[in-house]
């Protein structure tokens, strides 16, 4: 009796399982599985557009030195001085800012913008689906999906607390429970995203 009991026991926990991997359902286990896909792919970044290193700034420019001297400090940047001419008889103070051997073994490429890239420090992984708009299981249906999710895999300089005095950004990225929501299709492969809403997360830049 005991061994059929337990046979009964897993038989049941294996159809559960069974039923939750059908990619075309509806349910919290298949939402979470597409967010986290399309984020592994998709990491958030300092900036919300690749730039391109070296760079000048005004060094009476404070909002632009602020950040770049930041990641400098962490040891991504290099920093050299000079003087930049103005008029003829006229010239500036300038930062020189470039990559350094720290700062390129971070630097994430854009592979469509040859010399573009940009510092990326980690993944969404959602942690919990708290709500979705009505939908079916069949494809191209359509459902907005309302999750919390967290930063995995934040390197030292970003967690570090100058970085996020300089890039307010990266301190609300790396909050716990942040909130997110996305546009979710079914496909032939399953629920894929389809579209953000990018109000719900303002400040997380994402790298496509």
């Amino acid at each position: 009796m005991l061994t059929k009991t337990r046979t009964f026991a897993a038989c049941a926990v294996l159809a559960l399982a069974v039923t939750g991997c059908k990619k075309t359902d509806d349910n919290r286990i298949n939402f979470t599985m597409a967010i986290d896909n399309y984020y592994s792919a998709h990491p958030v970044c300092l900036w919300e557009t690749p730039i391109k290193f070296p760079v000048q700034a005004d060094t009476s420019d404070a909002s632009k030195t602020r950040t770049y001297d930041a990641l400098v400090d962490q040891g991504l940047l290099a920093r050299t001085t000079g003087e930049k001419k103005v008029l003829i008889i006229a010239s500036k103070q300038v930062n020189n800012y470039d990559l350094s051997d720290k700062g390129r073994s971070a630097w994430t490429a854009d592979a469509t913008q040859p010399g573009y890239g940009n510092f990326c420090y980690g993944h969404r992984k959602v942690t919990s689906i708290d709500a979705w708009t009505p939908t079916t299981n069949q494809p191209g249906a359509v459902t907005t999906v309302q999750y919390h999710y967290s930063l995995t895999g934040a390197p030292d300089w970003a967690t570090n607390p100058e970085t996020q005095t300089a890039f307010p950004n990266v301190r609300t990225a790396l909050a716990t429970a942040v909130a997110g929501s996305n546009k979710l299709t079914l496909t032939t492969n399953g629920w894929q995203i389809t579209g953000a809403d990018i109000a719900s997360d303002p400040d997380a830049n994402i790298v496509h």
